[in-house]
C-alpha cells in the first residue's frame, strides 16, 4: 500500500509540475535596463524552473497596452502612472509586484547653451507619445519649473531614436533613458544632462497582468513575482554572469550594462512591501492628478484596484 500510495504521490506531483510547465503567457516589455531581470529570468531558466512557458516581446510602451487589449501579451511591464492610464482608458490591469526606481537613470538632455529646463519654453523636445514614461517625465519636470507640456513643440520619438537623433544634431531637447542616456554621457559635444531621476524623482516601473489573466493563473501570478526576486539574488551572486545575459539582450557588454544599471535600483521582496504600503499610493494620486491636467486622461480609474499585492507575500 506504501509503495502504491508514493507512486500516485509521483504521478500526482509529475502531473502538477506538467500542468505548470503549460501555464504559457507573453509579457511586454522594452530594452529598459530596469526590465533586464524578467529577460534574465527567461534567459537562465528560472521562469521555466518556476513553471512558466514565458514569451518576451519587446513592444514600444506607446502601444503596449494595444497589445494587452488584442490578447497578444497578457503581462507587461511600465511606469506605475502608465497603468492610470490604461486603466482610465478602457485596458483594466493590475500591478502585482514592483521592478524598480530610477535613480538618474531617465532624463532630460538638451544642448550646450540651454541654461535651465526654464529656458527650453519654445523649443523641440523629442519625447515618446503621450500616455508614455517619457512623456510623462516632461510633463512632471515641466510643471515642477512653471511650465507644461504647451510651452514646448514635442517631437514623438521613442527613447533610443531621440537619444540617436540628439546625438546628431537634432532637437533641443529629449527625453530618454538607460541604456541611452549614457551615450549622450559619453557625447558631451552634442550636449549635456540637465535633469535626471535624482532631481526628480518619479520613475519607477512595475509588473502586471490583466484582471482575467491573474484570475485564472493566480499561481503563475505567484511565480511571475518569485521568479523576478530569484532574478534578483541571481544578480547579488554572480552579478558578472548576470550582467553578461541582460547586456546581451540590448547589445551591450556585461560592463556596459552594469554602468546602465548603477543609475538604478531593483526592488526585492521587502522593498516591494513597503512601497505598496504607502509611496505607491501617494505618487498615484499625485500622478492621476497630473494625467488629469494635461488631458492624457478624462477621469480617474478606481484607484484602490490598480494593484494586487497578495503576490509578493
Amino acid at each position: 500500500m506504501k509503495a502504491v500510495l508514493s507512486g500516485l504521490a509521483v504521478l500526482a506531483l509529475a502531473a502538477g509540475s506538467a500542468s505548470a510547465q503549460e501555464t504559457k503567457v507573453a509579457i511586454g516589455i522594452s530594452g529598459w535596463t530596469g526590465f533586464a531581470p524578467l529577460t534574465l529570468a527567461k534567459e537562465a531558466g528560472i521562469f521555466k524552473k518556476n513553471g512558466l512557458d514565458v514569451t518576451i516581446k519587446k513592444v514600444p510602451q506607446a502601444s503596449r497596452h494595444l497589445a494587452i487589449q488584442s490578447g497578444d501579451i497578457q503581462c507587461a511591464a511600465t511606469t506605475v502612472e502608465t497603468w492610470i492610464v490604461w486603466n482610465a482608458n478602457g485596458v483594466p490591469t493590475k500591478q502585482i509586484f514592483q521592478l524598480d526606481k530610477s535613480y538618474g537613470a531617465d532624463g532630460m538632455v538638451v544642448k550646450n547653451d540651454i541654461a535651465s529646463i526654464k529656458d527650453i519654453k519654445g523649443k523641440q523636445v523629442a519625447a515618446s507619445a503621450p500616455g508614455t514614461s517619457p512623456y510623462f517625465a516632461l510633463s512632471w519636470m515641466l510643471k515642477k519649473n512653471g511650465l507644461s507640456v504647451k510651452d514646448v513643440t514635442v517631437v514623438n520619438m521613442e527613447p533610443g531614436p531621440a537619444a540617436q537623433a540628439f546625438i546628431a544634431g537634432q532637437n533641443d531637447a529629449a527625453m530618454t533613458y538607460e541604456p541611452y542616456l549614457s551615450s549622450v554621457r559619453a557625447a558631451p559635444q552634442a550636449g549635456k544632462i540637465i535633469a535626471t531621476t535624482l532631481d526628480y524623482p518619479m520613475v519607477m516601473d512595475t509588473f502586471g497582468c490583466t484582471p482575467k489573466f491573474l484570475a485564472d493563473n493566480p499561481k503563475a501570478a505567484k511565480a511571475f513575482a518569485d521568479s523576478y526576486f530569484e532574478a534578483l539574488d541571481m544578480i547579488a551572486k554572480d552579478q558578472a554572469k548576470a550582467y553578461d545575459i541582460m547586456g546581451a539582450d540590448v547589445k551591450q557588454t556585461g560592463e556596459a550594462f552594469g554602468k546602465s544599471a548603477q543609475f538604478l535600483r531593483w526592488q526585492d521582496r521587502e522593498a516591494n512591501k513597503k512601497f505598496f504600503a504607502n509611496e505607491f499610493k501617494t505618487f498615484s494620486a499625485e500622478a492621476a492628478d497630473l494625467l488629469l491636467e494635461t488631458g492624457i486622461i478624462k477621469q480617474k480609474p478606481d484607484m484602490d484596484a490598480l494593484a494586487d499585492t497578495s503576490f509578493i507575500q
